[in-house]
Order: C-alpha cells, then sequence, then structure tokens
C-alpha cells in the first residue's frame, strides 16, 4: 500500500500499552505523520470524556469516533458532530430481550453529552469492566428515559464471546452487538453502527476514500472497521477473529505494534 491519508486506530490494547500510556516511539511517529499532514482518527470503544485523556497523551485533537462509531467527535472543538442512539421504544424492548438472552447480568447505557442528563448510568448490579468509571445508578424506568448511544451488558463468569452469541440470537435484528473486553462484556449499538459507520463518516468529511485508509484494532469491536479501510492490520495480541479478516498482523501492543507499521511511510 502507498502511504495512506489516513490511519485510524483503536485506543486500548492498539494504541495504548498494558500502562495505558503510548510509547515515546509511537508519539514521535505519530508526530512525522501530523507533519506530514496525514490525520489520525481515534476509533474507540470510549464515550468521548474518556477519549480526552488520550488526545493529550498523544498529542493530538482531530476527529474521533467514540462509542464503537455512533458518535464522531471533534476533540479540539470539544463537540459532537454526528450521533447514532437507540430510542426509547427500541430501547424498551433491548433491555426486556437482553434480560431474557442474559439472566443475572447487570444493563446499562451510555447517552450522548446533553444539559441536565447523566452520560452513563446503570442497574445496581450492573459491575464495572473498568476500574473508577463514572456512573450513575437509576432504576429501571430511569435506565430507558432517554435515547441511547450504547447499551452494556455485563455477567462476571461468562466469556463475551458466549455472551455475544446469545445476544445475537435473542435480538440481533434490533441491534448491532460486539464487545471490546473478554471478561464477561456485551455492547450493542443501533443496527447498523459499528466503528465502520463511524469512521466512514470522519473519512467522508475529510475528504479521504476507504482504499486510502489504513486502521489498526485488537478486539472484535474493531472487525468491521478493519474489514472497511484498505488496509486492516491486526495487533499481535488481537482476537482470533480480527487475525482471520486483516490484512497484515503486526506486533503486540506492548511492543510498538502500531509504530513498527507506520514507520515504512513516517
Amino acid at each position: 500500500m502507498e502511504a495512506p491519508r489516513l490511519v485510524a486506530s483503536d485506543v486500548d490494547g492498539t494504541l495504548l500499552g498494558a500502562d495505558d500510556r503510548p510509547g515515546p516511539r509511537l508519539v514521535a511517529v505519530l508526530g512525522r505523520m501530523a507533519e506530514a499532514g496525514v490525520p489520525l482518527v481515534l476509533a474507540t470503544g470510549r464515550p468521548p470524556r474518556w477519549i480526552a485523556p488520550v488526545c493529550e497523551a498523544i498529542g493530538t485533537h482531530g476527529l474521533c469516533v467514540a462509542a464503537n462509531g455512533a458518535v464522531v467527535w471533534d476533540a479540539g472543538g470539544d463537540r459532537v458532530l454526528d450521533a447514532t442512539e437507540i430510542g426509547t421504544d427500541v430501547l424498551v424492548e433491548v433491555l426486556d430481550r437482553l434480560r431474557t438472552a442474559l439472566p443475572g447480568a447487570g444493563l446499562a447505557v451510555e447517552r450522548v453529552a446533553r444539559p441536565g442528563v447523566a452520560e452513563f448510568c446503570c442497574e445496581s448490579t450492573f459491575e464495572h469492566a473498568w476500574p473508577s468509571s463514572d456512573h450513575v445508578e437509576v432504576s429501571e424506568d430511569e435506565l430507558v428515559a432517554q435515547p441511547a448511544i450504547k447499551v452494556l451488558a455485563r455477567r462476571r463468569g461468562l466469556s463475551s464471546d458466549a455472551m455475544a452469541a446469545a445476544v445475537r440470537d435473542g435480538l440481533g435484528e434490533l441491534v448491532d452487538v460486539t464487545f471490546s473486553s473478554s471478561g464477561g462484556l456485551v455492547e450493542c449499538s443501533a443496527r447498523g453502527v459499528t466503528k465502520a459507520h463511524g469512521l466512514a463518516w470522519a473519512a467522508g468529511h475529510l475528504g479521504v476514500a476507504a482504499e486510502e485508509v489504513v486502521a489498526f484494532g485488537d478486539m472484535p469491536n474493531d472487525l468491521e472497521m478493519l474489514r472497511w479501510a484498505g488496509h486492516g492490520v491486526a495487533m499481535g495480541n488481537a482476537h482470533p477473529d480480527l487475525v482471520a479478516v486483516a490484512d497484515e498482523v503486526t506486533g503486540h501492543h506492548d511492543e510498538d505494534g502500531v509504530a513498527v507499521v507506520l514507520e515504512r511511510w513516517f
């Protein structure tokens, strides 16, 4: 592939090391890439408020694909450019059918930031997959009172692969189902919304075609993005499903795997 006109990368398990920091080799090549005028689009399951520290650490403030593609966020202007939500009517059915598909799982919703609206709301039984996560515990009725960009189900002791299969069987016609953590977490977006959806919007906004994009990822929520991009790269620590569809497999996220590929051009 010739030098890309846009680079898209997942964050956790891809761009960042196990210490949640970018390595100096990566920071250096991203700096050269910026000097060459090639934008970096972060594409992550994180909501915008969890992306901002990453932008500061790597020195980029461009477009970000957040919440597994449901939101395109302008980090420099701190504003949402595009959002695809699950409406409240559908949300009621999604949560009801999740309780049937995954008995005993705790449920949560992620919302677009709006005045007076709590962004992350969950049932009291929901157990966070990440420590120190912000949340507001609400009743079942309050959980579906506002549209959501993402629904999460968590049940410790089950694999995320097994949970995702059960959810696809039970309500796959209503939502897009994926996961970014292997430890008993499944994530649902509006039907058809994936990182590829958000990245296509961002690339179109920047005037870049899919074949001019290199994308990096490590988990099933990166699958559609790697398929969509002109060159999809799976990390050395990637889930087997990503390795199966990638154009290339690079090094581990703790071994500068993203930098190894980008240094061909920058």
